[in-house]
């Protein structure tokens, strides 16, 4: 799975179909949609018109609430390949856990099994706690490949970092660059990104891979994108990291799982 994907959250089906040609122009080939995002046939459509063989490219989609369950994940798993127009899927995800559901572990179950099946080439999670991956992990004996969860210098969410790496679980970022850019603009970021000649975006981007994590920032402006991608040429010092991981705050300002989702 490369480091570095776009996300396509909220853009249509047209909208997305362009970012993704001009993304694998730019040198992305990880594409993160869901069912919730209503894009997946805009996705396939740029997929296919970005002229690359499949195998080059690795997708990710999600099922949402009324897809858990066992036979209802496989079926959702139908859905969105049939939309996307692929053979198989790279990465299939539970969106959210919904604890109030009480549902998420039997969707686990589906996606173990189209994992089994060969359908998928790996399954994992989003949005998941410690404790709703203990549930799936003691009740299936089948560990997720990856947990999507908001991550940013705002939210950096150590304790699921750590339970993750404890695990062998990749930890990968949405909204890797904060909601509504305020982010951008802290002078300890801004600081560091004169240092090195960066943008702002792409030093929390560079944080982000500094700790091991994969991310899928969004956007369909071309530089924007093309400057998202661009980080693999500078490296933090370790009291830069500690420097951006300063400005987290806390738990409660990421989304409550146990709270939100759908």
């Amino acid at each position: 799975m490369p480091q570095i994907g776009l996300g396509t959250w909220p853009l249509g089906d047209h909208e997305v179909e362009k970012a993704v040609v001009r993304a694998v122009a730019a040198g992305y080939r990880l594409f993160d949609t869901a069912h919730m995002y209503a894009n997946e046939k805009g996705v396939g459509h740029g997929l296919r018109a970005s002229g690359l063989a499949r195998e080059e490219l690795f997708v990710t989609t999600k099922l949402s609430a009324h897809s858990h369950g066992y036979d209802e994940a496989q079926q959702a798993y139908a859905t969105s390949a049939r939309r996307l127009d692929v053979d198989y899927i790279d990465l299939f995800l539970i969106h959210w856990p919904l604890p109030w559901l009480d549902r998420y572990v039997k969707a686990w179950r589906g996606l173990a099994k189209l994992l089994a099946d060969g359908l998928v080439r790996a399954i994992g999670v989003s949005n998941f706690k410690p404790a709703h991956l203990d549930r799936v992990i003691s009740e299936t004996g089948v560990v997720p490949d990856v947990n999507q969860i908001q991550v940013s210098p705002y939210t950096i969410r150590e304790v699921t970092r750590a339970y993750d790496a404890e695990h062998d679980i990749v930890t990968q970022s949405w909204s890797p660059i904060g909601l509504g850019g305020q982010l951008l603009s802290e002078p300890a970021i801004t600081e560091i990104a004169a240092r090195h000649g960066k943008s702002p975006a792409q030093v929390v981007l560079r944080w982000h891979v500094e700790l091991g994590l994969s991310a899928v920032p969004k956007s369909a402006n071309p530089e924007r994108m093309a400057a998202n991608i661009d980080i693999f040429d500078f490296a933090l010092g370790g009291d830069e990291i500690a420097a951006i991981s300063a400005l987290d705050r806390g738990e409660s300002h990421a989304d409550d799982s146990d709270q939100t989702g759908n």
